[in-house]
This record gives structure tokens, C-alpha cells and sequence, in this order.
């Protein structure tokens, strides 16, 4: 199954390279639907260019915070250096949503 998401820039030229391979989402009926195995294309929010990536694995968590105390965060799209912070999240998902849904982090693979 093929699913369509959006990216900001900065998050789709980390999965270009390679770099980002877990990206972070709100667990709700539309995520529910992606399993491993999937593809997933990403259009840049910014320039249109599109990507796919195979979905490897999927993580359940209740909250960004566990997600970020469970996952490696420099594969979530965080550099050295940067001090990453569960709240980075509330500017997409409200708390109200990441309360009523879970999160995910979705472990994808450039597809060749």
C-alpha cells in the first residue's frame, strides 16, 4: 500500500540522504493504516519534489516523551550537539491530539 504524507524541507533532505530513517507522527487514523512493508511518498512542503521510502518498522509509544527516551534520536533527524526536547513536537501536534492518539515513530528506508 502506498501512502502520502507531507514534509517540511529541512525533515525531507534528511531522508533524501539518508540520515533521517525514523520519522516522527501522530498516531492517528490515517498512521493506523500504514504497516510494514508500505511505501510511503513524501512531498516537500516546500519545493514539490517527491520521495519514497519503504516502511522497516513501526514504534508505539503513548507520548513524544517516551518516543524520545526509546528511539535514537540522531535517527530521527536530530545532529549532535542539538538538545532535542519532546515539546519540539507541540508545534505540530497539539498535547490534546498526542493524548488522544499516541505517537509513532515510523523506521522508512529510502526505496531504491
Amino acid at each position: 500500500m502506498i501512502h502520502h504524507m507531507k514534509l517540511y524541507d529541512a525533515p525531507f533532505q534528511l531522508i533524501k540522504k539518508g540520515e533521517k530513517t525514523i520519522e516522527l507522527r501522530l498516531n492517528d487514523e490515517k498512521r493506523r493504516k500504514v504497516k510494514t512493508g508500505d511505501t510511503i511518498a513524501f512531498k516537500n512542503t516546500v519545493s514539490g519534489e517527491e520521495i519514497s521510502v519503504m516502511v522497516l518498522n513501526i514504534y508505539t509509544f503513548g507520548s513524544f516523551e517516551e518516543l524520545y527516551k526509546n528511539l535514537p534520536l540522531d535517527k530521527c533527524g536530530y545532529r549532535e550537539g542539538e538538545n532535542p526536547s519532546p515539546s519540539h513536537m507541540d508545534k505540530y501536534y497539539s498535547r490534546d491530539m498526542q493524548d488522544k492518539y499516541g505517537v509513532l515513530g515510523i523506521e522508512i528506508r529510502v526505496a531504491e
